[in-house]
């Protein structure tokens, strides 16, 4: 049970072919990619980038963005990334749909190679902005329910859930934005969080704690998903008493954190013990030619307002290696 929200551009990017050369290479098509895009356009740079889904990345997916600048009443996901898509599309845009599996610069000519799942392009300099995906519990059931109960977009699946019990798992501010998303359409909304207070927003905390359909699992883990053909209930640990109990619920929503889309660059520039790219302040990583930027890059704020700051700037520093003598 999953529904993909689309971007659709008024303006349709340009769907490049396999074995091209490029000045620069965007490896990721969400805020920071797109961002890197116009600006690389306006510089007229020969511009392609690489993208695995939707263009939009992570955020097409959120219901409302409320503290992206210039928005002060918010403003829906998938409308915020379509903007930017359109944006980026009057500049010329590229865009090969695919998945970059490599990533190898040539000895002689120093341009980069890209691999795209059996294409290949090359570049001048590339900007990795894979951003992350949700961190997985690894508890039993969590795959086998996935799609049957179990779930990490709100936005795609909450209509499903109509008048059900479901619990959110998390206590940042993507489980509690997520979780009063789902108020319109459940009956009930437990959140489980491992502490008793909740790292999200205050703000966000105090609209969560006051809503009249949300309720809270404190010092709480899932250890198990458990259903028939799809979830029926879920068994939870107190971490304090290690007491358990098993929770009648249709849907299990997971916002516990995020891994970056970094695994193709393990050989290639260097990453951080949870492997987030390491940048310096113009955002290059050890790799010549190669910048970072978003949520793949190790930083202490990953919002999409830092993910654009991070796509111009990695789009300047690439100008710049680019037209070097």
């Amino acid at each position: 049970m999953s529904v993909q929200l689309a971007v659709k551009p008024k303006l349709q990017p340009k769907i490049a072919a396999a074995g091209g050369s490029y000045d620069l290479v965007i490896i990721g098509g969400g805020p920071a990619g797109l961002t890197a895009a116009i600006y690389a356009g306006r510089a007229r740079l020969k511009t392609l980038i690489i993208e695995k889904m939707i263009l939009g990345g992570q955020a097409s997916t959120a219901f409302q963005i409320e503290n992206y600048p210039g928005y002060p009443e918010g403003i829906a996901g998938h409308e915020l990334a379509q903007k930017m898509a359109d944006q980026a599309n009057k500049l010329g845009l590229e865009v090969l749909w695919g998945n970059a599996i490599g990533l190898k610069q040539e000895n002689t000519t120093k341009l980069w190679s890209v691999d795209i799942d059996d294409k290949t392009v090359k570049a001048k300099a590339v900007i990795i902005a894979t951003g992350w995906e949700n961190a997985k519990l690894g508890v039993p059931g969590e795959a086998k329910f996935r799609g049957r109960g179990v779930s990490y977009c709100a936005t795609c699946d909450g209509a499903f859930y109509k008048d059900k019990n479901i619990i959110v798992v998390g206590g940042g501010n993507s489980a509690i934005e997520e979780a009063l998303f789902l108020t319109r359409y459940a009956a009930k909304v437990s959140i489980v969080h491992r502490r008793d207070e909740l790292r999200a927003d205050k703000i966000l905390g105090e609209r969560a704690r006051s809503h009249a359909k949300i309720y809270f699992f404190w010092h709480s883990i899932v250890e198990e998903i458990k259903g028939d053909k799809n979830v029926s209930e879920v068994v939870l640990k107190d971490l304090l008493s290690s007491k358990k109990l098993i929770i009648p619920v249709d849907g299990v929503f997971i916002y516990i954190g995020a891994q970056p889309n970094s695994g193709f660059l393990k050989a290639v520039v260097k990453l951080d013990e949870k492997g987030y790219v390491l940048t310096d302040d113009k955002l290059k990583t050890s790799a010549e030619g190669i910048f970072a930027a978003g949520d793949v890059r190790a930083k202490i704020l990953r919002q999409i307002v830092t993910a654009a700051a991070d796509g111009a700037l990695a789009a300047e520093s690439a100008r710049e290696y680019i037209e070097k003598p």
